[in-house]
This record gives structure tokens, sequence and C-alpha cells, in this order.
């Protein structure tokens, strides 16, 4: 008899790995049944990753969101899979433990059935909490490889995870190819040696489209074993995304295998459906060349999701690189050059940092400080000048062990900062604080939620959770969209009234210190006086000295965070945004004299 291959849709990230946002907890409601419908699915993903901020920055709540959307596949007998990020749970930095473990118990109350957790690093420490949360919450425990291609990133290497996230007790093991540039006969073996030591384990494999491996990975895993297969479907599908359902199902079935058969007028529902989704609102936010494959991503290995974000940082920065090279009286570069820079930037940067599997965060982490190398040679200047805080912690093992060697000019880079190494294990670093949340939520007088799962989201993601709450999250978003309408030439429907926020009379600050000098954000962002503190009245005390070049603040871009250094030696004689502000670019921050 014919082995079955299961498929599950991965309605979620084909939303995420394609623009910045995702559908609505309406829209999701009203193309849940028509999915039930297809009859081709035993798993949707449904949640994860940054399903949950992506309601905030609507303005919406998440938990409602996840309740509503999943409640529909429960019903049916179809099994629901979240994305979280094993130290970094649902956000791009590290979680206390406490916190980590009520998400699973929240999240199996919603009716999310299955932990699909990742380490970007691997290390089979973060995922330790994760397999065992899990378990403990109610949930299946699945645990994803992060799959690269590298010299160190062997079978041998691999299973090495697996018989660790083994012993710990996890339930199966997903192939998490994020960029699709994991090799096919390379995935076949690895399939075949999981589901040779260890036949009781389920193996899934997913992989996005991108250079253009993944639909010959999913017949070579397929023949070695998996039993499921992430898919995607249109208009979604393919470019950066995933392969297409109807063409996997074909694939398989000629292969031999049975596969459930698609019912396509509920597929062209469906597309039709998330075509409408698309044109209501989210297509202003998807970037146009994540519908196109590219072999260029076979060298960088750069996870096909990042492509739009990265062309906008490229935008945001051609002009001030080319003028530099005016300056410099060199010739000028286009846009598309620029990018196989960046692309070959990365190829050069991502063996020194030790090779850690370019998936979030350390694909941003790797891509920054690509960004910022190519930033600061076009300039005539040296690499490794702008490291960023998060990426510094990945190169001293706080957030987990590289798979490969720093290279000696990151070591002594560290050396130079006096800085440490870190050998613990990485959740040590940061203590419980669920009691903190608790009491907070007290004070402010807010409901814990139906299983706590308001006391999770806070606990998670505070300072959206507190944007959400104020309903400044919901006004940013409407904003935002206004903005992205008039850009696209579509006319602007303002619903609500227009509110003037008060500004920093400049003109006054100039005449008042006449000789001092502004300081100004190098790119649109939020203002961060301190990197690492919440709190929206830090700021240098006016007095302040710092000395030319050296860092005042930072402002958070997309592509992370970015110095602003003093413009001269002096002291600080006035401050005009405050911790937390969203700054356009050259915008004044505050007069330095």
């Amino acid at each position: 008899m014919a082995r079955e291959i299961k498929f599950s849709l991965l309605y979620r990230d084909m939303w995420q790995s394609s623009g910045k946002y995702v559908p609505m907890v309406h829209q999701l409601k009203e193309i849940a049944p028509v999915i039930v419908d297809m009859g081709c699915f035993d798993r949707v993903e449904t949640n994860g990753g940054a399903f949950e901020q992506v309601n905030l920055l609507f303005g919406e709540n998440p938990n409602k969101a996840v309740r509503e959307w999943t409640a529909p596949f429960n019903k049916a007998g179809i099994q629901t899979h979240m994305l979280e990020r094993g130290l970094n749970a649902l956000r791009m930095n590290p979680v206390p433990e406490d916190v980590r473990f009520l998400m699973y118990k929240v999240k199996a109350k919603q009716g999310t059935n299955i932990a699909r957790s990742f380490c970007g690093l691997n290390d089979h420490r973060n995922l330790k909490g994760s397999v065992i949360g899990a378990k403990k919450g109610g949930m299946i425990s699945q645990v994803a490889l992060s799959i690269t291609y590298s010299p160190v990133h062997t079978v041998e290497y691999y299973m090495g995870v697996v018989d660790k996230v083994v012993e710990y007790g996890c339930d199966e093991i997903c192939l998490k190819d994020m960029a699709g540039i994991g090799r096919p006969a390379f995935l076949g073996r690895l399939t075949s040696e999981i589901k040779k030591k260890y036949p009781h384990i389920k193996v899934q494999y997913h992989g996005h489209s991108g250079p253009g491996f993944s639909v010959a990975s999913m017949l070579e895993v397929a023949r070695a074993g998996a039993d499921y297969i992430d898919v995607a479907m249109e208009p979604l599908s393919w470019g950066k995304i995933h392969p297409d359902v109807i063409t996997i199902q074909a694939m398989l079935k000629d292969a031999g295998f049975m596969v459930k058969d698609i019912n396509m007028d509920a597929y062209m529902e469906a597309r039709r459906l998330t075509q409408t989704f698309i044109d209501d609102y989210l297509g202003y936010f998807i970037e146009p060349t994540n519908y196109q494959c590219s072999s260029l991503l076979v060298g960088c290995g750069l996870p096909g999701g990042m492509m739009g974000s990265m062309m906008a940082d490229l935008k945001g920065f051609h002009g001030a690189i080319n003028m530099s090279l005016r300056n410099q009286g060199k010739k000028e570069v286009t846009l598309n050059e620029l990018a196989v820079m960046l692309f070959q930037e990365v190829e050069y940067v991502w063996p020194r940092l030790g090779y850690p599997p370019l998936v979030t965060p350390f694909s941003q982490y790797v891509k920054n400080t690509a960004l910022m190398n190519l930033m600061h040679t076009l300039k005539g200047e040296p690499r490794w000048k702008t490291i960023d805080k998060d990426t510094m912690n990945m190169i001293l093992g706080k957030t987990g062990t590289l798979p490969g060697k720093l290279a000696p000019e990151i070591i002594e880079i560290v050396k130079e900062k006096g800085l440490e190494f870190y050998t613990g294990n990485p959740q040590d670093e940061f203590p419980n604080e669920l009691p903190k949340f608790e009491q907070m939520m007290k004070e402010e007088g807010w409901d814990r939620g139906q299983d706590d799962e308001e006391l999770f989201e806070f606990a998670m993601h505070e300072r959206q959770y507190r944007d959400y709450k104020s309903g400044i999250a919901k006004k940013r978003f409407e904003t935002d969209l206004e903005a992205a309408k008039a850009k696209a030439g579509a006319p602007i429907i303002v619903t609500r009234p227009v509110v003037e926020m008060p500004k920093f009379d400049i003109d006054a600050l100039v005449a008042k210190y006449p000789n001092a000098k502004p300081i100004q954000s190098p790119v649109k962002g939020k203002v961060l006086w301190q990197y690492d503190v919440a709190d929206v009245s830090t700021a240098p005390n006016i007095g302040t000295e710092f000395k030319q070049d050296k860092p005042i603040c930072y402002v958070e871009a997309y592509f992370g965070p970015m110095e602003v250094p003093a413009p001269i030696t002096g002291r600080i004689v006035a401050i005009t945004a405050k911790q937390g502000d969203n700054v356009e670019k050259g915008e004044i921050l505050g007069f330095i004299e």
C-alpha cells in the first residue's frame, strides 16, 4: 500500500513572508471554513512568530484572534500549529522561563495544538525549555532544525541536536529550510537518518521557494520518510514564499504516494478571498519582488521573507552612499549593484560571525552587520565599525553557542571593547518576571484575562501591549495605512480627526544656542537614548558631555539600530525627542554645544 504524505497550509507564514501585516480576525474567520472545505489539509499553521505582534500593531487583541482563528480547524479535526523562537519565544529578544512556560499553557487553551520551536543557533539548551514547556502545557512538541548550508552544518551536526531534543521528550522534528537553500539530497539524507534512528518521530518539511530548491527538496524528503509537507497557495505561493499545494500534490501523487484530493472549487474560493484581502489593504505592504524567485539567494543564504525589508534599507541608503562616492570622486552605483554588493558582503560576514543559521533574529543580525560594513567601506572606512548590541550578544555567546568559530578579527574587537565571552546557559541570564507583570497589571487595573492570556501578552510584548491598550497602536496603523494608500495613488478617506502633536520650537532653540550643533537622526525610526531601556523618560541630562563621533543615542530602524554620533565634542543643551519617539530621517533630536 502506498505511504501517505499529509499537507500543512502555512496561512500565517505566507503573509509574514510577503509583507508587513497579516489578515485581521474577521478575514481569518471568513476564510477558515473555505480552507476546511478544500479537504487536503491535515494541519494549518495559524499563529506564532510575528502574528501576535501584528495584531497588537493593528490595535486589536491577539488572544481573541488566536481563539477565533483556530476554532473552525479544531472543530473539523485539523491540527493547528504555531511557530515560536525558543529562548526568544514570540519576540526578537530573550524571554524569562516563567513567561515562556505560560505561553504554552495559554496557546493550548486557545486552541493551538502543536508548538513548532526553533533556535536560530540550533542550541539544544534553548530548545530544552521549549520541549518541556510545550509538553507541560498540553501541546505536541515539534522541534524545528534551522536548516542552512555551510561546512559545519552536516548531517552529523543536525543529528547531534536531534539526539538531545528527543532525549528531552519532543514528539516531532521539522526541517525548517527558512531560506530554501537546503540542498535536496542533503535533506533526504538527514530525513532518512532521523527516521532510521527514531522511527516513532514524525518529520515535517518546511521550505521557501526563494532560490528554487524546495520542490526537489520536498520530493527527496518524502522519499526518505517525511510525514508532512508545508505548502502555500495562490495568490501568495512561489516567489519568496512556499510552493503551491496543487503542484506538490500532483508531484507526490505521480511519485506513488497517497495524497488527499483538492476540492478545486474551495481552492478557487480561498484564492479569491485571499486576493480580496490583498486588494483591501494588505497589498499596500507587500514588496513586489517577493513574487519573484532569485538564484542570487543560493550564495548569500538570506531568507526570502527578508528581501522586502532589505531592499527598503538599500533604497534608504542609496542616495547617501552615492553622495559619499561622488565626494570621493568615485563612480556611483545602481540599486541593483548595491544589492549584489550586499549579498557579497553577507557571504563575507557570515562565516566570520560563526555561521549562525540565517533565521530570525540572526539573519537580521548578519544582514545588519553586512549593511553597516558596506556603508563604511564605501565611505573608505574600515569594516566592523558598527556592531549593534544584539549582534554583539550573539558574538559573546549570550544567546547560545555559535555553530562555527569566530574569526580572529572579531575576537580582537571583543578584546578591544573589554567584553567577555559567556559560556553559561543562555536562559540563566534572564530571570523570571511574571510576578512583576502581575503587579503592574494590578496597578493598571487590567484583567489578567481568560486562562491568564492577557497577563501572558503583556509580559511577552510589554510596550506593544501598552500601545494597544491606550489606543495609540490603532491610530498609528490608520496613519500607516493612509500613508501607504497615498504612496500608491489611492484616494485617502479620513475616518478620524487629525491631531497635531506638539512640536518643539526649533527656531527658538537655534536662536538661544547659536553655537550649538543639531543632533540629527540618520534614518527614519524610533529614538533610543539608551538602547536597552524601555522607560520613555530616559534621556541624557542637560549638561551631559560627549566626545565627537561617540554615540549619543540610537535610532531603531526596520533593519536594526543605528548609532547617532556626536557631531562635535561638547555638552547637551537641549533634548527635542523622547525615548521611544518615532522620528523621520534628518529630524533634530537635540542640540550639543
